[in-house]
């Protein structure tokens, strides 16, 4: 691998976006862990037919973490990524709507 171009591709990405190289590229290489890590949660998850809102919010949040940081401090952002926030907040919100449902519907049996 020739280092020299990835160096020029890597700080040419704080020119492209207007960010500073260095911490997107910190955001996008650190979520890498954290991304799989809730990425197998929600896989057990869906095995174990246990709730997959959190794990599936977090994966999808760990996905586009470098993203919104570019949102946030940058320029030229794909328009992917604000259709993909604009999902995570939307399935976010109905997740939420069900629960509460849920327990409303739950607490008025009990009563």
């Amino acid at each position: 691998m020739n280092i020299d171009a990835f160096y020029t591709w890597f700080i040419g990405l704080g020119a492209q976006y207007g960010v500073n190289p260095l911490v997107f590229g910190a955001i996008y290489v650190g979520a890498i862990p954290f991304f799989t890590l809730s990425l197998a949660w929600l896989v057990r998850n869906l095995k174990q037919k246990k709730p997959t809102a959190l794990p599936a919010l977090l994966t999808g949040f760990f996905f586009i973490s470098a993203y919104l940081y570019l949102i946030i401090a940058g320029r030229n952002v794909p328009f992917w990524v604000y259709l993909f926030i604009a999902a995570l907040v939307g399935f976010g919100t109905w997740s939420t709507i069900q629960k509460i449902r849920k327990r409303v519907s739950q607490t008025e049996e009990n009563t």
